[in-house]
C-alpha cells in the first residue's frame, strides 16, 4: 500500500509539475492547430482547454496589452455591436457564437506566458507533420474509393478531402507546413520526404490561388533568401519550376482547372463541355460580361474568376443602393442580400447561396468601413512585423493571407478564423528574438 501511494503521489506531482510548466503551451496550440481538419467540437474542446489552462497561469504572468493582439479583440466587439443593425438577427447571433476565436484566443494569449520563437517553431513542427499524417489519410481514402468505382477525380480538389473540410481550407494549411520544412536549414530524410509529399497533396487539392502564390513564394525564397550555395540555388529553382509546368501539362484534372480560368476570361459564351452537352449547351460567362450584364440565362456557368469579378460588381451595386458604408448589414447578414441580387441578375438559383468570396469585400459588407480598416490593420502589423523581424514563415502568412483573402471569404468557416487567428497571435506576441537556432530566419 505504502508503494502505491507513493507511486500516485509522485506521478500527482509531475501531473501538476506539468501544468504549470509554460512548455504546456507548445503543446495546446499544436492541438488546436491540429484538430482544424475535424470536426468543429473537436476544435472547439481544444480551444476551451487552452484558454482555461492559460487563465490557471495567469496569476503568475505579468499581463501586457499587446495593440496587435487587441486588433481582433476589438473585430469581435464590432460583430457583436452589429446585433443592434444586422438586417438577419439569427444569422449574426450564429455568427457570433462561431466567431468566438476572435476573442477567446487573442486574450489567453495575452495572460499567458510569452513563447519564443524556438518554442514557436516547435508548435509548428508538430503541426506539419500532423498535416503529413492528414494528406497520408487523404490519399490512402481515395485510394480505396477509386479501387471500388475506378474514378480517379476521387484523388483531386473537394472530392479529396470532402466538400465540407474544404479542398481550399486544406491546401493553406499543408501550405503553411510546405513552408516550414523549406524554411529548415537542416533538413533530415523524412523533413525531405514530408516536404515532397505535401507537395504532391497540394496539387492533387488543385486550388490555383494556393499553386500560384506558394510558386511565386517558393522562387522568392530560393532566389534571395535561401542560405544554399548558388548551383543548389539553381538546380532546386528548375526542379520547382519543372514540376509545376509539368502538373500543369500533364495531370489532367489540375490543367483543365487553370485552363478553365484562361481560355473563358475575355472571351464571351465559350461552350463549357464539362457540364454541358450537345442537347443542353452550357456556356461560361467572361470577366467582362460578370461586370456588365444585366441578365443572365440558366445555362451560365461562372468560372472562378467570373464569379468573383461578379460578387464585386453586386457588392459595387449594394454600396449604391444601400446606406450600409458606415454599419454594413450585420455579421452573417449579406447572404439575404446576394441572394436577392441573384434573383434580380436571373442567376441559377445554386449562385444565390454564394458568399462574397472575398473576404475584404465580405467584412465591408457586413461590418462597415470600420470593420473593414480593423482587418485592413490586422494584416498590415502582421507583414511588417514579419519583415522587421526578418522571419521568413512569417512574411510566407502575412502574404498568403493578403493574396488569398482577394479570392476567399476566409473567416466565413470556422476552420479559417482558427487558424488565421492562432497563427497571428503567435507570430505577434513572441519573444521577439531571433535566435540563431531559428530555422526561419532570413
Amino acid at each position: 500500500m505504502v508503494n502505491i501511494y507513493n507511486f500516485l503521489k509522485i506521478a500527482l506531482l509531475k501531473k501538476i509539475e506539468f501544468f504549470n510548466n509554460q512548455s504546456i503551451f507548445i503543446y495546446l496550440i499544436a492541438t488546436i492547430l491540429i484538430v482544424i481538419p475535424l470536426k468543429t467540437i473537436v476544435v472547439s474542446i481544444a480551444i476551451i482547454t487552452f484558454v482555461l489552462i492559460a487563465i490557471y497561469h495567469s496569476k503568475k504572468t505579468k499581463i501586457e496589452l499587446n495593440k496587435i493582439l487587441i486588433l481582433p479583440v476589438l473585430f469581435y466587439f464590432l460583430m457583436f455591436f452589429s446585433l443592434f443593425w444586422t438586417r438577419n438577427l439569427s444569422n449574426t447571433l450564429s455568427g457570433l457564437q462561431k466567431e468566438l476565436p476572435f476573442l477567446f484566443i487573442p486574450l489567453a494569449f495575452l495572460i499567458m506566458p510569452r513563447l519564443n520563437k524556438k518554442e514557436i517553431y516547435k508548435t509548428f513542427r508538430l503541426f506539419s507533420f500532423a498535416m503529413l499524417f492528414f494528406g497520408l489519410y487523404y490519399l490512402l481514402n481515395a485510394s480505396y474509393r477509386y479501387y471500388n468505382t475506378h474514378d480517379a477525380s476521387v484523388f483531386f480538389y473537394h472530392e479529396l478531402v470532402t466538400k465540407d473540410v474544404n479542398a481550399i481550407y486544406v491546401s493553406v494549411f499543408a501550405s503553411f507546413a510546405i513552408f516550414y520544412f523549406i524554411s529548415l536549414k537542416e533538413k533530415t530524410v523524412l523533413d525531405k520526404t514530408a516536404l515532397f509529399f505535401l507537395s504532391i497533396v497540394i496539387f492533387l487539392l488543385s486550388s490555383k490561388s494556393i499553386i500560384t502564390i506558394d510558386f511565386i513564394l517558393i522562387i522568392c525564397y530560393y532566389s534571395f533568401f535561401a542560405p544554399i550555395p548558388t548551383g543548389v540555388k539553381s538546380t532546386t529553382l528548375i526542379t520547382v519550376i519543372a514540376f509545376v509546368v509539368g502538373s500543369l501539362f500533364f495531370v489532367k484534372e489540375v490543367k483543365q482547372r487553370f485552363l478553365l480560368e484562361y481560355e473563358t476570361a475575355f472571351v464571351d459564351n465559350t461552350v463549357n463541355n464539362k457540364i454541358g452537352n450537345e442537347n443542353a449547351k452550357v456556356y461560361n460567362v467572361s470577366l467582362k460580361q460578370a461586370w456588365n450584364n444585366k441578365k443572365f440565362e440558366n445555362n451560365n456557368f461562372f468560372p472562378g474568376t467570373a464569379l468573383r469579378v461578379y460578387q464585386m460588381r453586386i457588392f459595387k451595386e449594394m454600396l449604391q443602393e444601400q446606406n450600409v458604408f458606415w454599419t454594413g448589414f450585420g455579421l452573417e447578414a449579406s447572404q439575404d442580400e446576394i441572394q436577392k441580387k441573384s434573383k434580380q441578375h436571373q442567376l441559377y438559383d445554386g449562385y444565390g447561396d454564394f458568399n462574397f468570396h472575398n473576404q475584404y469585400i465580405q467584412t465591408f459588407s457586413e461590418l462597415g468601413v470600420f470593420g473593414f480598416l480593423i482587418l485592413i490593420a490586422m494584416l498590415y502589423f502582421n507583414c511588417k512585423n514579419g519583415w522587421k523581424q526578418k522571419d521568413f514563415l512569417h512574411i510566407v502568412f502575412a502574404i498568403t493571407m493578403i493574396i488569398l483573402f482577394l479570392s476567399e471569404s476566409f473567416f466565413c468557416r470556422q476552420r479559417g478564423i482558427v487558424f488565421f487567428v492562432t497563427i497571428y497571435c503567435m507570430f505577434n506576441f513572441s519573444v521577439p528574438n531571433l535566435h540563431k537556432d531559428n530555422p526561419s530566419k532570413l
